[in-house]
């Protein structure tokens, strides 16, 4: 019996047509004018073209995407940080495919905008009236539109997101109808379905292997299908593909069509594709070209929408999986999922305007899009085979998996390397930059690690108990709360204890420890009490999923409050003249923030990696604010962090 999440109903296919194929959907927009692009029309080209196009989005997105990688769902949600979250414990290197392929979805979300509304906004040249527009004319719309998108974000999209649907329904509607009503122009192009045309388009044509470079981006959505398979269920996905799919090909097989009618013979120069030659608006009857640019900018827009919501949940899922430094976040709709990032908001947008500024036109822009992502779906089949061994499929069946895939991907891969020098390396400087931070993000924890010593909690108790009840040293707090990276409830960080006795004695009524583990389930919101000394010392664990945010002041209040509904712990003050009153006695966070010290010797590669570390931190969000802490009950306490302490000092003492 299917749960909920994956029943099928009409709402649920609504919505999937709304969010999750905005990418994919709007790729006739480009795909045949990147495939043509300074070529001469022929039937061979036109139908191994259409061909490779079928046959990538059937082995591509349908069979790889839609039927199997749809299946490595955690608990109900998708995408490539999911994905590693089910198989990370299974091999520890998985974290560096997992890190390439979110970097090169980033960077792809900093693309796939610009060319989208460019394509769409461009079909303003095709009116009469408006053919002698100027390129710069709509370069300045483009960017009018993707500035108002990116400033509605912090105002949510749950009011217009009920709109995407319906659009998007209309949208696939009129791409079938277009194929349809020029479908009949030349019938030769159902020949298209036979994958050898395709297969000899790409051994015989002169230079035919690179044609897969423009073939590539019918599948460029692909990757977002997967990331969001928690809004909609996997069923609503796979049913509402059949209609999309049937969509996409049916257009892609009139455009065809077109071009052999009004095209065969013709080559398609850069004169010709700057007066605003595209097969997408070819198709259109004159008089149908202002409602059809009309529909083309709405789904455009949905589909960056689409990706910038997700770039959001990309960036989350990193932080929560110490992948990437912390940043504010905020939730501005009640809708599940829904966030706002306004850090990612702004390296987005500044991103997409330089894109359009750089690249001006929707055909220069082909030339960077595809190569990045290539780099996520190889990342995303890497990380598959690890869940499939871990479902304990047929070693078989996983070497033949990898062999098939990885064979198109890097296929598609190196197609698109062709694009490098024209473009392909903005995508990949972009990407790199990003996976730059993820690495050294991750890279600095671990060598963090070597230094974080733990101790036996037990063999403080009677300490912390004596010094609790020390009148002679003044009181601290009646709450002091440290926040604890030990895993093992019987241990503690030596440095905590420090703070506690030595740095500077901190008596306190009653003290907890906390500490939040992040889990593989995206939405588990759990916690326990260890009462190590009842109403002295209290050790809360917090289990929080990986898409479930640490707002550690809300969390721990809701958590004391249930503890006193229960009377296991007294939280008023301990003064004598607030204690008749009982007043509610006060909580005192400690956040210890470390600094690289000087007493360090490190191999110059760590010691780059700690200094960019250190800068990153810097820029990005404090301690206590990534844990959404009140920053007036917190006290930061700075301690030197030595990873690798100085040995062979040389120093010599002189008798005089």
């Amino acid at each position: 019996m299917m749960s909920s999440h994956n029943r099928v109903t009409v709402a649920g296919v609504l919505i999937a047509l709304g969010i999750i194929y905005g990418d994919i959907g709007t790729s006739p927009l480009y795909v045949l004018n990147a495939i043509t692009s300074g070529k001469q029309i022929s039937e061979e080209l036109i139908i191994g073209s259409l061909s490779l196009i079928i046959w990538t989005l059937t082995l591509q997105t349908t069979i790889k995407y839609v039927i199997l990688t749809l299946r490595a769902d955690n608990k109900g949600e998708g995408g490539i940080f999911s994905l590693f979250a089910l198989v990370r414990r299974r091999r520890k290197w998985l974290v560096i495919p997992a890190m390439m392929g979110g970097a090169a979805l980033l960077a792809d979300g900093m693309i796939t905008p610009p060319i989208s509304v460019t394509s769409a906004i461009e079909g303003l040249k095709q009116v009469p009236a408006l053919h002698e527009i100027s390129q710069w004319t709509v370069i300045y719309i483009v960017i009018g539109i993707i500035s108002v998108l990116f400033f509605v974000q912090q105002f949510g999209t749950a009011f217009i997101g009920k709109y995407f649907g319906p659009v998007m329904t209309v949208w696939f509607l009129m791409l079938a109808t277009l194929g349809i009503s020029n479908f009949f122009h030349d019938l030769s192009i159902l020949k298209s379905f036979n994958p050898y045309y395709g297969l000899r388009l790409l051994t015989l044509y002169p230079n035919g292997f690179y044609i897969l470079g423009g073939v590539f981006l019918c599948t460029t959505g692909a990757e977002a299908l997967y990331s969001d398979l928690g809004h909609c269920g996997k069923w609503n996905i796979r049913y509402s593909w059949i209609f999309v799919k049937s969509c996409l090909i049916i257009n892609y097989l009139g455009q065809g069509a077109w071009l052999l009618k009004n095209h065969n013979g013709k080559l398609i120069s850069a004169e010709i594709i700057e007066s605003g030659f595209n097969p997408f608006y070819g198709v259109m009857p004159s008089w149908f070209l202002y409602f059809g640019i009309t529909i083309a900018t709405a789904a455009t827009i949905i589909a960056s929408q689409a990706l910038i919501s997700g770039s959001f949940t990309l960036v989350s899922e990193a932080m929560r999986l110490t992948l990437w430094p912390k940043l504010k976040i905020k939730y501005p709709t009640e809708a599940k999922g829904q966030l706002f990032v306004p850090a990612a908001n702004v390296l987005l947008y500044i991103g997409c305007i330089g894109i359009v500024l750089y690249f001006k036109k929707a055909s220069n822009m082909e030339a960077a899009y595809g190569l990045a992502i290539t780099v996520t779906m190889i990342a995303t089949s890497i990380l598959f085979a690890n869940y499939l061994v871990l479902r304990r499929t047929r070693p078989a069946l996983v070497y033949l998996y990898l062999m098939v895939y990885l064979g198109i991907e890097f296929s598609f891969f190196y197609a698109n390397l062709e694009k490098f020098p024209h473009g392909g390396y903005v995508t990949l400087l972009v990407g790199g930059v990003l996976f730059l931070i993820m690495y050294d993000w991750y890279r600095a924890r671990q060598i963090k690690n070597r230094y974080v010593e733990f101790v036996r909690m037990e063999d403080y108790v009677p300490k912390i108990q004596e010094l609790s009840n020390d009148k002679t040293v003044p009181k601290y707090a009646t709450h002091l709360v440290y926040l604890s990276s030990a895993a093992n409830r019987k241990e503690i960080e030596h440095k905590i204890i420090y703070s506690i006795l030595n740095r500077k004695p901190k008596r306190a009524d009653i003290y907890w420890f906390i500490h939040v583990d992040t889990v593989d389930d995206p939405y588990t919101a759990e916690y326990s009490v260890d009462h190590i000394i009842p109403n002295d010392i209290i050790r809360v664990e917090f289990k929080l999923g990986f898409r479930v945010q640490p707002r550690i002041n809300l969390l721990f209040r809701k958590v004391v409050e249930e503890l006193v509904k229960n009377r296991e712990v007294n939280i008023n003050s301990r003064y004598e003249s607030l204690e008749r009153s009982n007043v509610v006695g006060d909580f005192s966070f400690i956040v210890m923030e470390k600094y690289l010290s000087q007493d360090n010797e490190l191999p110059f590669s760590e010691r780059l990696i700690m200094r960019l570390h250190f800068w990153l931190k810097e820029i990005s969000l404090s301690e206590e604010r990534g844990f959404g802490l009140d920053p007036g009950n917190v006290v930061v306490e700075k301690f030197p962090l030595i990873v690798s302490p100085v040995t062979n000092l040389r120093l010599k003492r002189v008798m005089e």
